[in-house]
């Protein structure tokens, strides 16, 4: 009896030793897939919340202590116990100031982000110089802000209102190695974007008179290359100024896009993939799988 006892409690500790040994294995193995995960598993309840989980703080920018943009304020996670984030510079439409854009630094940020929301240097300043400004705001943000340490330059995303949203078609255009690009009811006299591979979220408003869905939204989408990821929503019954005020389906669009293409996060594919559906939406379209 006393040695099956021992014989039992040999195999007992075998199988701890076993279990104890793997699971410190797979542990980092699920890290290593990818660094770049940052927050809790998601929900729908999650993207959808007015803040995320990591608590923000934010900086104002002088426009007198930078060039080539009119200054701003950056959102950023105050943890920083889980290394760099990935980084988003927000651009206003025409004649508006990045108040209009503001909401969405603190929610982007609270998921996981460094926001930088600009003003431009005149509010009369086209899309193609919104395009350099947004690229000029992204080389602050990572090379020369305060909160450079906390950035990871190499995964930064575009996005834009209006002429701000041409403008981020101008600068994934001009500067490829960007990660995601996401025009809000964007406005622009070219129409063909055939350059584009950066992933790219288009959100266009049914009722938009000032950036008419037909002539700007759906085939700035359409004319996106087709080895491109890229996703069009069209909002119902929206006005061109619905970026303006919190949106929650802009918001959670916003994140999850931003999650699968910044963070590389594929535990958010499950918002965008199969294309997303319901009243909310006038028009979708997508290249899922993606």
């Amino acid at each position: 009896m006393t040695s099956l006892r021992s014989w039992r409690r040999a195999v007992a500790t075998a199988l701890l030793t076993t279990t104890l040994v793997a699971g410190s294995i797979a542990a980092p193995a699920v890290a290593a897939d990818n660094p770049y995960q940052r927050g809790p598993e998601p929900s729908r309840s999650s993207i959808e919340a007015a803040r995320g989980a990591f608590a923000v703080a934010q900086t104002s920018v002088s426009r007198y202590l930078v060039s080539g943009f009119g200054g701003g304020t950056i959102y950023y996670p105050t943890d920083q116990s889980q290394g760099t984030f990935g980084a988003v510079v927000v651009a206003p439409g025409y004649t508006a100031r990045q108040s209009s854009i503001a909401w969405l630094g603190p929610r982007l940020a609270s998921q996981g982000f460094v926001v930088l929301t600009i003003d431009t240097t005149t509010v009369y300043d086209q899309p193609a110089s919104r395009g350099d400004q947004l690229l000029a705001a992204v080389d602050y943000l990572t090379q020369r802000s305060s909160v450079t340490g906390r950035v990871d330059a190499g995964r930064v995303a575009v996005i834009g209102h209006s002429m701000g949203g041409g403008g981020t078609l101008e600068a994934v255009k001009d500067r490829p190695s960007l990660k995601a690009a996401i025009p809000l009811t964007p406005w622009n006299t070219d129409k063909t974007w055939p350059e584009v591979t950066t992933p790219t979220l288009v959100i266009g408003a049914e009722s938009d008179t000032i950036a008419p869905v037909a002539s700007h939204a759906r085939p700035f989408y359409q004319t996106l290359p087709s080895a491109t990821p890229r996703t069009y929503l069209e909002l119902r019954g929206a006005s061109h100024f619905a970026p303006n005020t919190s949106n929650t389906t802009i918001a959670s669009s916003s994140i999850s896009w931003l999650k699968r293409f910044v963070d590389n996060d594929t535990r958010y594919t499950q918002f965008l993939c199969p294309a997303p559906s319901g009243s909310v939406f006038s028009a979708v379209s997508t290249s899922c799988p993606f």
